[in-house]
């Protein structure tokens, strides 16, 4: 049912989705950049903004570039890692992430279109593998948590992804305004930084060979890196391990909703009909068909198992855990009207019931006494005979008798199982 207050106000507005609320949160920590030299992250904004627009290289020289920069010290590429989850989240707001597709996407996907698969696939992932969509890697965090605020916050007693990272930035800046040879290296990355930005500004369409400046002056920033490394990890407590941390902890999020989201057109349209496709299984000919038409194994065996396993299922058999299968045993069971023998000194009785369990032949027994039906369905069943009693022989077949009952109901009981439980 829809909440009706405050409905109309928002029908007839936009909501103007964006990703501000990430945008603000890295700007706080870009702003531990006072710019004097003490810092490097801003310049690392600058650079990937520089070469990304770029009106004079080709796509090759940019990527080359990029690379080259990231590869030197990863996890102190901070403004490239931000810069990445930006552009990352508003790629999803606009949907530019789906790319498009004359068989999947032939035109443009929405926001809203991202959010409904999302959806959809949280509730077809327990339909189909009964588990939540979190243990497949798919829930809505593994989608959309750069989103939703997920370096912001922490489930637990740990600092979330962001703070801990502005933290580091603040330790930096502390210790660079204190020690000299740190200084030093952060200055100097700042400063081949901003050399680099400053030439790529002035390349122009007709330049010539421009080629070999760019590569001094890239290679220059990425040498840089690893100095400023060496001193970062004198600093007391050296935070490297928690920056490699921190950088793979952000692009791991990263990758793992671009991989979720690139293909979801495609997976929940999969899964969709792979639930469609099995419901024609109710039909006895296109249930035939589909065993015929399927080339897939897996799909060739539900099809053809599918009406054995149908008649397997039975409510009186559910069960919430294995535990509860013997007070399940004897509910049936007496259901059942069984053990409908219980007092083996009546042998009338028990050789009654011995005429009616089917391992036993019973072919010539009505010519036999009741001491002799007792005794012959003992043997059938493998009970020794000799020199025991009638009373205990009565005794031990009864205990048989019952206990096949109740190895009958666990059989279909397995079976029940078997045929309820998602493979």
């Amino acid at each position: 049912m829809t909440v009706n207050k405050g409905f109309l106000s928002l029908v007839n507005s936009s909501p103007n989705f964006s990703n501000q609320a990430l945008e603000n949160a890295v700007n706080d920590i870009k702003s531990v950049d006072q710019d004097d030299g003490k810092q490097f992250i801003k310049s690392q904004f600058d650079v990937d903004t520089a070469i990304r627009t770029n009106i004079v290289l080709s796509t090759s020289q940019k990527n080359d570039a990029l690379e080259t920069l990231y590869a030197a010290q990863p996890h102190l590429q901070i403004g490239r890692i931000l810069t990445d989850v930006v552009r990352h989240t508003a790629s999803i707001i606009d949907a530019s992430i789906i790319p498009l597709d004359d068989a999947t996407n032939p035109t443009a996907s929405t926001f809203l279109e991202i959010l409904q698969n999302v959806q959809d696939v949280q509730a077809l992932i327990p339909e189909i593998y009964g588990v939540p969509a979190s243990d497949k890697g798919r829930a809505v965090n593994d989608h959309l948590g750069t989103l939703n605020n997920i370096f912001l916050e922490t489930e637990d007693s740990t600092a979330p992804v962001f703070t801990r990272l502005k933290e580091i930035m603040q330790l930096i800046d502390t210790n660079a305004r204190t020690t000299t040879a740190l200084n030093i290296a952060t200055a100097a990355v700042r400063v081949s930084n901003n050399d680099l930005v400053t030439f790529l500004n002035s390349v122009v369409a007709d330049s010539t060979d421009f080629q070999t400046t760019l590569d001094n002056r890239v290679n220059t920033a990425a040498g840089n890196m690893a100095n400023l490394q060496t001193r970062i990890s004198q600093i007391p407590g050296d935070p490297t391990t928690d920056l490699v941390a921190i950088k793979d902890e952000i692009t791991d999020q990263v990758t793992l909703e671009n991989n979720n989201l690139v293909g979801i057109i495609t997976f929940t349209e999969t899964l969709t009909n792979n639930i469609s496709f099995a419901s024609l299984a109710e039909d006895p000919t296109l249930r035939i068909l589909m065993s015929k038409v399927a080339q897939n194994k897996n799909w060739q065996t539900y099809f053809e198992d599918y009406e054995t396993n149908k008649e397997n299922l039975n409510g009186l058999y559910e069960t919430d855990t294995p535990s509860d299968n013997e007070s399940l045993i004897d509910r049936v069971l007496a259901d059942s009207g069984l053990p409908d023998v219980t007092d083996s000194s009546d042998f009338d009785a028990v050789a009654g019931k011995a005429r009616r369990d089917a391992r036993i032949d019973t072919a010539g027994y009505d010519r036999f006494s009741i001491e002799k039906q007792i005794t012959e369905s003992c043997k059938q069943l493998g009970i020794t005979t000799a020199n025991r009693t009638l009373s205990s022989l009565s005794g031990t077949l009864l205990s048989n008798m019952n206990q096949h009952d109740r190895d009958e109901i666990q059989k279909e009981l397995d079976l029940n199982q078997s045929a309820n439980t998602l493979s």
